[in-house]
């Protein structure tokens, strides 16, 4: 099994602690600010709140398909996707609506994720980039994606730097 490229992010952390913490703390930053901010960036040439939101709201689809199939389906082969190119094809929508696409199917994912046992956490699956993972893998990975993406919203809240 390779090394989950986010595991960093979570690393000595509940992973259903991260999953129910991260997307409330994102939604109190992002509900809390003025919408303007909205369409800002946390970096030159980087994706908008906006973006972000519509991004996550992919990946939450992704997780709960990925994690579905993978408890429901024997030798299961994930499909990976190029999140550029999913961004190019998505249809324009608030990032309220985004946020609140997310946040819904992370409540449903996560009644799943609480109700595993030890051994459909340890279900083997097949990443065609990453080889063998588990399920595990695929929640921690989930999780740690989204608190990257965390620390994005916090500069974007962030008050601007006073001259």
């Amino acid at each position: 099994m390779t090394q989950n490229p986010y595991a960093a992010y979570v690393e000595g952390r509940d992973l259903l602690a991260c999953l129910a913490e991260t997307p409330a703390r994102i939604e109190a930053l992002v509900s809390g600010w003025p919408r303007a901010r909205d369409e800002q960036s946390y970096a030159p040439g980087k994706w908008t709140a906006r973006a972000i939101l519509a991004h996550l709201a992919q990946c939450e689809m992704v997780f709960s398909t990925r994690l579905r199939f993978a408890l429901a389906v024997e030798s299961y082969e994930l499909t990976p996707f190029e999140q550029d190119d999913w961004m190019a094809v998505e249809a324009p929508v608030t990032a309220l609506d985004a946020l609140a696409a997310y946040a819904g199917m992370r409540r449903m994912n996560l009644a799943l994720c609480r109700s595993l046992d030890a051994a459909q956490r340890a279900k083997p699956v097949r990443h065609p980039e990453h080889g063998a993972i588990t399920v595990e893998w695929i929640i921690a990975f989930f999780a740690g994606h989204e608190r990257n993406h965390l620390a994005q919203f916090e500069t974007i809240a962030a008050p601007p730097a006073t001259a």
